[in-house]
């Protein structure tokens, strides 16, 4: 076969030797299974070869951008995808990485992809990191009639619905729980320690609510940012505020007005960079609350969709079919709004303060991805 990889064309059914031999000297090549992917390591490069589907926790397609090999690997295969630390220059890492995927009528090449980003772990005894997952990108986008026969989407399940929305400006309470409890499953047993103790600080009834959703369903607290459990409240370091909230990087919080009466039904918010002036969130606790409920949901979904610097009319044209949620805009900094469809949850933010605007976009399964249409920009990452 001459020039290898130059004459294997992209998205067409070829001989599993001809893949093979991607890698060179395919007698010789190391064989692995990983994932359910089979991997030869060869002298030329990398093979990856997948199977057709869509099955989180095996390796395959995951986008039109991204195939992922999910572990744990061994040894060889992580050393030839991530390198070796201790080689200056080129190593095995940068020969070429083929990608395929077996159909039931033959194998079909999608080309050559680079590595995006990778996770390893540690085994408790010591000794080498294994690569857990391998997230490649492929030099070619694939096209949508190909992405469906490598990667058809499983039909949806049961999306969570939304009833909550009508109690938004009614009961915000009923919103709150409604949302969470259709969004994240039931963990199991709960957390230690659970809900607010009788005698202990006394907080607003929105907090203890949540706390107690949260006995089963720990994801609400937040994934990205947090609310802290309830026995982690504390003083603001003037003493002014009651930090209930904190970002996941400890550059902003929120906090309560703080009191050493009953608290207030539903309070101010405050929202603090450490080196500013509080300012307040424009929503009091009862619409804040279920506003990080959406935000939370949104950023630690297992399918999203970004895409940044858009104008009035792309933003327009995504959100178009979604319902926007009644609540004014969360964050003072950002101004953000939230769009919801069954299973998805979508905010844009005008954070850019120059006319553009970015968008993020979560969902349960990824099957809610599709009641976004067509625009006029392209997604940075879709999943759909």
């Amino acid at each position: 076969m001459a020039d290898g990889a130059a004459a294997t064309a992209m998205w067409v059914l070829v001989e599993e030797t001809e893949i093979e031999a991607l890698a060179g000297d395919p007698a010789g090549a190391q064989r692995f299974t990983v994932g359910g992917a089979t991997v030869l390591l060869g002298p030329s490069g990398s093979v990856i070869i997948t199977t057709a589907g869509d099955v989180p926790g095996h390796s395959g397609v995951w986008s039109a951008e991204e195939v992922r090999l999910v572990g744990p690997a061994p040894a060889p295969v992580t050393k030839r995808l991530l390198g070796d630390s201790e080689v200056w220059g080129a190593d095995e890492s940068s020969l070429p990485i083929h990608l395929a995927v077996r159909l039931d009528e033959g194998l079909l090449y999608l080309g050559r992809g680079r590595l995006s980003r990778a996770g390893t772990t540690r085994p408790a005894g010591g000794g080498e990191s294994a690569l857990t997952i391998c997230v490649l990108r492929l030099d070619t986008r694939l096209s949508r009639p190909v992405l469906d026969r490598v990667r058809p989407t499983a039909p949806a399940p049961d999306l969570p619905d939304l009833g909550w929305l009508k109690h938004v400006n009614e009961d915000r309470s009923a919103a709150l729980e409604q949302f969470v409890t259709g969004w994240y499953p039931v963990a199991g047993q709960p957390p230690s320690p659970p809900s607010v103790p009788a005698g202990s600080r006394s907080l607003p009834d929105g907090l203890q609510q949540l706390y107690l959703l949260a006995e089963q369903r720990p994801d609400a607290l937040g994934r990205h940012n947090h609310i802290l459990p309830w026995h982690e409240v504390r003083s603001d370091p003037l003493g002014e505020l009651l930090v209930f909230g904190v970002e996941n990087q400890g550059c902003f919080y929120w906090g309560l007005p703080w009191t050493w009466d009953e608290p207030e039904d539903d309070p101010t918010v405050w929202f603090r960079e450490y080196d500013d002036k509080p300012v307040t969130e424009q929503e009091p606790l009862s619409g804040f609350l279920l506003q990080f409920s959406l935000f939370e949901a949104a950023m630690s979904a297992g399918y999203v969709g970004f895409a940044d610097s858009l104008s009035d009319r792309e933003v327009q044209q995504l959100t178009a079919p979604l319902q926007q949620v009644p609540l004014r805009c969360f964050g003072p900094r950002t101004r953000i709004r939230f769009y919801v469809a069954p299973g998805l949850v979508l905010y844009v933010s005008d954070a850019l303060n120059d006319g553009m605007f970015d968008l993020w976009a979560g969902a349960t399964h990824r099957s809610a991805l599709l009641a976004l249409p067509e625009f006029d920009a392209e997604w940075l990452r879709f999943d759909g």
